[in-house]
């Protein structure tokens, strides 16, 4: 009789098969996405078409050079899925061509060069990001907001949100403006004491903008849970530290830092704690280690934001976790049946 040889977990067979695990993902992302898209425009979902052509191109490209299955690798949704982390992640008026180093850099150089699915060491996301955010640092700094646009008498249509994105017009200046994180790095935005009423109108529509794409990814990482996609201790783990780090220093420090509420609702934060952070390939794998593994990347972001060169620091702090994690998960192995202690790393003296 035959064996079935399978190898967990991108050749998984059966009811919660990789490529099952990434649809439910990329289902998930949608609340953010009609958010998102609804406040920022067109850009998003022209974002996502590009980022996704680009993924599927590039990962058959290198499969057909590593002669590999073309049909049966893009089959498990992983390209797309990292097509839709990136595509979301971008600003909507981001250049054509930066969308397409971001996503192709992912697809060839973070993963498949490291032999595909279940080998990477690090985000394949947010390598990409990371990759064209230093690179690039003008347009992706360009946030271009639809409630901000028609509060200032302007809007963008879909034929001149293409005519940006694969123009570039220098006038999309006039259509853009600072992130709630980027106005209170350069202290543009006022802290919590002063009244609410006082902050221009625009920054004001933009804390309200952020605040519903986090709670619209937060429902979506909610799914998540429900399935038993992720496990809380990464995301809970991650918002907890940003939370308590924000507290600590607003408590000894009100004009200058921002509140616990405002770092959790701005940026990237309930997106990176629910769909990047959660990698299964590149994050920690014991219970005790997601632990370990979100807390630093909470920490992380806050120092990042607060002293850091860029006004968000999930990307960053993701990948900076990325190298620790076979390192933690090493040292926080669960209790093997049958022995008192868990394995805690090797001790001089001791055979391997």
């Amino acid at each position: 009789m035959a064996l079935l040889r399978i190898t967990s977990p991108h050749t998984q067979r059966g009811g919660h098969r990789t490529s099952w695990v990434m649809q439910m993902v990329i289902l998930a992302t949608i609340p953010g996405i009609v958010v998102q898209s609804w406040l920022f425009g067109w850009g998003t979902l022209i974002n996502l078409v590009i980022a996704c052509i680009t993924a599927l191109l590039s990962e058959a490209a290198i499969l057909a050079i590593r002669r590999r299955s073309v049909g049966f690798f893009l089959k498990d949704y992983s390209a797309l899925l990292t097509a839709v982390l990136l595509g979301v992640a971008l600003p909507p008026s981001v250049p054509w061509w930066v969308t397409v180093t971001a996503v192709s850099f992912a697809i060839i150089f973070a993963k498949q060069l490291y032999g595909g699915l279940g080998n990477n060491p690090f985000n394949p996301a947010m390598v990409g990001y990371a990759i064209v955010l230093v690179s690039f640092p003008v347009p992706m700094s360009q946030w271009l907001g639809a409630q901000d646009i028609v509060a200032s008498g302007n809007t963008l249509s879909l034929l001149q949100s293409l005519h940006a994105i694969f123009n570039h017009l220098p006038t999309i200046d006039a259509y853009t403006m600072a992130t709630p994180l980027d106005g209170f790095k350069h202290k543009d935005l006022l802290d919590s004491q002063t009244a609410f009423s006082t902050i221009p109108a625009l920054q004001a529509a933009s804390i309200n903008s952020w605040l519903w794409v986090n709670l619209a990814y937060l429902f979506g990482g909610l799914a998540l849970l429900w399935l038993r996609i992720i496990t809380w201790h990464t995301p809970v783990a991650l918002l907890s530290a940003l939370f308590i780090m924000a507290g600590v220093f607003h408590i000894f420090d009100l004009s200058n830092t921002a509140t616990p509420l405002f770092h959790l609702t701005t940026g990237a934060a309930m997106f990176g704690a629910f769909f990047i952070a959660t990698d299964p390939v590149s994050s920690c794998t014991s219970n005790r280690g997601k632990l370990i593994y979100g807390a630093g990347i909470g920490i992380l972001i806050y120092i990042i934001r607060s002293w850091g060169g860029y006004p968000d620091g999930v990307a960053f702090g993701v990948l900076l976790m990325n190298f620790a994690a076979p390192l933690i998960d090493y040292y926080t192995q669960p209790r093997t049946y049958g022995h008192k202690k868990a394995k805690t790393g090797l001790k001089i003296g001791e055979d391997n």
